[in-house]
């Protein structure tokens, strides 16, 4: 809780608007400003909480608000159909009412925030703060403009996400970690082991012979599910974009050559330099040291005598735009290597600059990128022809066009895809080249029928695709005629594992016998390998992580076998060291696992306060009237 809680504190977006549409309930409750937003008693209330009352278009606005933020954000839009699968209805519900919950208890201890302290916390953000460093007020305004809020309506958010981190403050600020739990999470992600292991492969489980086919078809009886057809779709795809009804073959040389002058720094890579820079509080200051230069002393010279460090005057390796101060750029991309500057004025004092490598910019000629120039002012062109071709493309589907038919009368190229599973692959088992990923074309394929006039998907380029399936082939089971080789191959393998197995516990039982996993290997044509410094969840170079769980399953100095990601290797290891963390009182890490767990616990108990406020003030949801504003009402 208390991370959430600090975050919001700090960041103004955390204060008011949605900062990720996922997360835990408890955590993000006191991220979202609601409080006076959302009071009134309206006929056709959506959610109760004690006496307030949330209205269907209250909630539909809250929610509505909270999808466009997820979308900015995933760069992306966001349909009510895929809110509602991935939980996103629950989660926004299920947060509003934990909010209003918490604003009714602070109403009901008179709770309370002045005037004079939500502005002290305004203007003291840091991201309302201008190139002064000072509250900037139309920084201010636009910012919270583009996130959809009024100054009202934001201080409003504020003076309720104060009064909930008081609350939460109180129940769980200062929670103390015991120090038995503390030392054994350190000890859970800390401790490092080291093992020695070989790995047995199809080599070790000797010659397999060629199955019977008395064996082959009892197999494939006892496997027939994983041999069977899945059900497969044909399906249409008209894309409407930008890329796709560009005409780069129309744009003349003569628009390339003036796009190509306009925008010439685009077409090449700027010369870089490594600039360093002191700064000094006066002119004076720097007029000084500017003449110490000029006796023969050196820059870093200067760097010591102001008792700066190296990296406090690096600015690295930049380009000339990426130097704020104009002045200061000019200066830096003039002089040779080595030398250093004339005192120059800069936004925060005065300053000498000097270079030090310097890396050679290079320019594209028009010739080596006139196409590509012409494909995107035929984009730029298209663009405007969108909408005109999406209304032209509705109305043709209206009329009972199909998608291929529309596609056609507009020019455009349909795409007929005859077989797709759930998984983009084909029927021979490769993936469908070129099948859009954003957005989830197959998802959406397979989530609509034959004959369906679906909505289209909104491009993350700009445009749309329409879909439509015209064909389905049910899934089946597979005849053995159809499926052998594949059933020939999974009956070899399930062999080849038995027999790793078998032999991988009887070396385990000689390893316990004493014999060495040195003596083992050498008679099995097998290579003793040693890993050392694992750690618990984390991948090590090429050990696949049923090898390492395992490893932190078996006691120093006993053998033991572990499958491998595939079916046909397997591990016989030993535990050589096992290396306890030490855990100092006062070290960073000590702080950051006491941290961890103050806030686990503090999600805890905020979790269960708020759950217990709710049942005291009662909580109604109608759910007939959020399915409307969800848009589930037809489930």
């Amino acid at each position: 809780m208390l991370r959430g809680i600090h975050k919001a504190s700090s960041t103004w977006l955390g204060k008011a608007v949605m900062a990720t549409v996922m997360g835990f309930l408890v955590i993000s409750f006191a991220i979202w400003g609601i409080g006076d937003i959302f009071r009134g008693f309206g006929q056709n209330s959506a959610i109760t909480v004690g006496k307030i009352e949330i209205s269907a278009e209250e909630l539909r606005a809250y929610y509505n608000n909270q999808l466009r933020q997820l979308s900015r954000r995933l760069q992306r839009p966001i349909s009510p159909e895929q809110a509602r699968s991935l939980g996103i209805d629950r989660q926004v519900i299920g947060r509003l009412v934990a909010e209003t919950t918490l604003d009714e208890q602070a109403k009901a201890l008179g709770l309370g925030i002045s005037d004079a302290e939500i502005a002290k916390s305004i203007t003291s953000d840091p991201n309302f703060r201008g190139v002064t460093g000072q509250f900037d007020r139309a920084r201010f305004e636009e910012l919270i403009r583009e996130a959809g809020y009024t100054e009202g309506r934001f201080v409003a958010a504020q003076r309720n996400v104060m009064l909930r981190r008081q609350l939460a403050q109180s129940l769980a600020g200062q929670v103390q970690v015991p120090t038995a739990v503390l030392t054994a999470l350190n000890q859970f992600r800390n401790e490092k082991r080291s093992i020695e292991y070989v790995a047995l492969r199809a080599a070790q489980a000797g010659t397999i012979p060629a199955p019977t086919p008395e064996q082959l078809g009892k197999f494939f009886d006892d496997h027939k599910v994983l041999f069977r057809a899945p059900e497969y779709r044909k399906v249409t795809l008209l894309t409407l974009s930008p890329t796709a009804i560009a005409q780069p073959q129309d744009v003349s040389d003569a628009e390339a050559r003036k796009y190509y002058e306009q925008h010439r720094s685009e077409f090449g890579t700027p010369e870089k330099r490594e600039v360093k820079q002191i700064v000094f509080p006066n002119a004076e200051d720097a007029k000084a040291a500017r003449e110490k230069i000029d006796k023969g002393e050196s820059f870093a010279d200067l760097v010591k005598q102001r008792g700066l460090q190296p990296s406090d005057t690096d600015l690295g390796m930049v380009t000339k735009s990426q130097i704020i101060a104009p002045a200061i750029a000019d200066a830096a991309f003039s002089l040779q290597p080595g030398k250093v500057s004339q005192p120059i004025q800069g936004a925060f004092g005065t300053v000498l600059v000097t270079v030090g490598k310097i890396e050679p910019g290079a320019q594209k000629s028009l010739e080596d990128v006139a196409q590509q120039i012409k494909t995107r002012i035929a984009e730029g062109l298209a663009k405007n022809k969108i909408d005109e071709l999406r209304d032209k493309i509705e109305d043709e589907r209206a009329a009972g066009s199909t998608l291929a038919e529309a596609g056609q009368k507009l020019g455009l190229k349909a795409r007929i895809i005859d077989a797709v599973d759930r998984s983009g692959r084909g029927p021979d088992g490769n993936p469908i080249p070129d099948l859009p990923q954003k957005p989830d074309v197959v998802q959406s394929v397979f989530a609509t029928d034959v004959g369906v006039d679906n909505d289209a998907l909104q491009l993350p380029t700009g445009g749309y695709l329409y879909y439509s399936v015209t064909g389905i082939t049910p899934s089946r089971e597979r005849t053995l005629d159809e499926v052998k080789d594949k059933v020939e191959q999974s009956w070899r393998d399930d062999e080849i594992a038995a027999r790793l197995k078998t032999k991988s516990e009887e070396m385990v039982g000689k390893l316990k016998s004493g014999s060495t996993l040195e003596q083992l290997a050498s008679g099995a044509s097998m290579q003793v390998q040693r890993e050392t410094g694992l750690q618990r969840g984390k991948p090590t170079g090429f050990l696949p992580a049923k090898l390492i769980e395992a490893a932190f399953s078996t006691p120093k100095g006993d053998p033991a076998s572990t499958d491998g990601n595939e079916a046909t290797t397997r591990y016989v290891f030993r535990v050589t060291e096992v290396t306890d963390p030490k855990l100092e009182k006062d070290s960073d890490a000590a702080k950051e696992l006491t941290t961890a767990l103050q806030n686990s616990y503090a999600d805890d108990i905020t979790g269960e306060y708020i759950a217990r406020l709710e049942n005291d003030f009662g909580v109604d949801v109608n759910q007939t009237v959020v399915n409307q504003v969800i848009g589930a009402a037809s489930q």
